[in-house]
């Protein structure tokens, strides 16, 4: 297929909402989020629910990297960090008429009996003398005893101009976050205790969840951040391995066997769409979405000359398209990207008009890449469907979110296709259209960022789908197929990460 021949797809592609990405996920983006991974948007996931397709789901993941025996102090949300998913919904570009803000309150509960215990979580059947402490198998009540630690949360929908329309969620129930997938014995049914955290708001049908899930993300980031140092010369991929969704066929996954933190949402379509009517009815039926973390300025108090977090909220991390910040936006702007509300996205629009990775690309692989200015890529991630560049500009409105087509049929997890659109026959309902956690983005965006010669080549990192996914309710692609749509979390005792040169893993070059 010809360079002139995905010109021609692009109106197809637009019309289904296929953004350009630019590689996968996000982790410790830019120099600062490094340096703060409780607010670090890691994965930010947008697609039509298949479990039910009349509701759209929202996924926030932060805390990148959680080696699963990482105790005793394990992976919890922090109470400082405001985490907010934003939704447009009138194709504005600015993605504040919906937002829903989570926040955290961490509690040290009452001891238990006359036992005091120097652990978070505390379980063990091997604990005769004190049922309540023979494992944890609630998350309140009895059987919660263990949780000597323990988060509970808040969700508020935030409406109307300048937010002046709150209304807290789930009133009347206590949410707790589901803690850390200790082991066995701390936690002898782990699959039992997270399905108890997930709360359904009874007058809105909204559905909750927040807590450890197993990272679903997989690439192999050591060759991509080795300066795209991939482990194949082209053509990376045969046919037969490109078409082959439940293989790994080179590359290592950084990302076998950790787990990530969630916040989930599954709302109503009607909910979200601007006249209030479900997708398949809308003529609304395209979203902007994105994530951002933020922390209140600490003032210091006159009367006393103490500090503490007491002013306004300061969004110190964004997430709409995978790693936009880590390849397209250069390093000595990174931070200030995370800083910038995305509907101002036309401060940044030089990188995506002539991006440094598409020339990386063109040197290492010595494929040809689409001349610049690239248009194409601002048209595709700063616009909806229909809406014009201004010439070689942006334009208005010019803002970078993960857009999501909620007219589009979701796919059942047996039937997805990691490439969505780049795939043959494609599966619409993939990346780009929103994002589902089990997407390849890393070969999407790889592929398309380097134009028609790179999709020739099936260019790759040759981690091809997550496998060993833990839990059930899993297909054998590594999707699941249950709210939260995340799998089980690895467990800190039997922990295990899959590395190049193991028995049954691939070499490492």
């Amino acid at each position: 297929m010809r360079l002139t021949t995905i010109h021609k797809l692009l109106p197809l592609l637009m019309s289904t909402l296929m953004a350009v990405p630019a590689f996968g996920a996000s982790h410790r983006e830019a120099p600062s989020i490094a340096m703060d991974p409780a607010a670090d948007n890691t994965d930010t996931y947008a697609f039509r629910s298949w479990e039910d397709p009349d509701k759209v789901v929202f996924i926030l993941n932060t805390i990148p990297g959680q080696d699963p025996g990482d105790g005793p102090n394990y992976f919890a949300f922090d109470d400082t960090v405001l985490y907010r998913i934003h939704l447009d919904n009138n194709k504005d570009g600015k993605a504040e008429d919906i937002v829903y803000e989570v926040k955290f309150s961490t509690e040290n509960r009452p001891a238990l009996g006359s036992l005091n215990f120097p652990l978070p979580f505390v379980g063990n059947p091997n604990i005769g003398a004190v049922p309540a402490l023979q494992g944890i198998t609630a998350l309140d009540g009895s059987g919660s005893e263990g949780l000597t630690r323990r988060q509970t949360y808040t969700v508020t929908e935030v409406r109307g101009k300048k937010g002046k329309k709150r209304k807290r969620l789930f009133k009347g129930q206590t949410l707790v976050a589901v803690p850390s997938n200790v082991g066995p014995a701390t936690m002898p049914d782990y699959e039992s205790l997270a399905a108890q955290g997930i709360y359904t708001d009874s007058k809105t049908g909204i559905r909750a969840f927040a807590g450890q899930r197993a990272e679903t993300f997989y690439i192999d980031l050591g060759a991509v951040f080795d300066t795209v140092n991939l482990r194949r010369p082209v053509p990376a991929l045969t046919e037969e391995e490109d078409a082959n969704d439940v293989s790994n066929p080179f590359g290592m996954n950084r990302f076998s066997g950790f787990n990530i933190n969630s916040i989930v949402l599954e709302i109503p379509i009607s909910r979200v769409t601007v006249d209030g009517q479900t997708a398949n009815s809308t003529n609304n039926s395209h979203i902007g979405v994105y994530a951002s973390t933020s922390r209140q300025k600490v003032k210091v108090l006159k009367n006393n000359g103490r500090t503490k977090e007491a002013g306004r909220f300061v969004q110190v991390s964004r997430l709409a398209n995978p790693l936009v910040n880590e390849l397209i936006i250069d390093t000595p702007t990174k931070d200030k990207w995370n800083a910038s509300e995305p509907e101002d996205e036309a401060q940044f629009q030089e990188f995506f008009k002539a991006p440094s990775l598409a020339t990386a690309l063109n040197l290492i692989f010595g494929l040809d890449v689409p001349p610049t200015p690239r248009t194409d890529l601002m048209q595709l991630f700063l616009k909806y469907p229909g809406q014009p560049l201004d010439g070689l500009n942006c334009g208005s409105p010019c803002s970078e979110l993960l857009r999501l087509n909620l007219s589009i049929q979701p796919t059942s997890p047996d039937q997805q296709k990691r490439l969505g659109g780049l795939a043959t026959p494609p599966d619409p309902a993939g990346f780009p259209n929103g994002r589902r956690p089990n997407d390849d983005v890393t070969d999407i965006a790889t592929r398309v960022v380097g134009g028609q010669v790179f999709i020739d080549n099936r260019v790759g990192d040759g981690v091809n789908f997550l496998e060993d996914a833990p839990g059930s309710y899993v297909t054998v692609n590594g999707i699941a197929t249950q709210f939260p749509f995340l799998p089980t979390p690895h467990d800190g005792r039997n922990r295990r990460h899959i590395d190049c040169g193991e028995l049954g893993a691939n070499s490492c070059n």
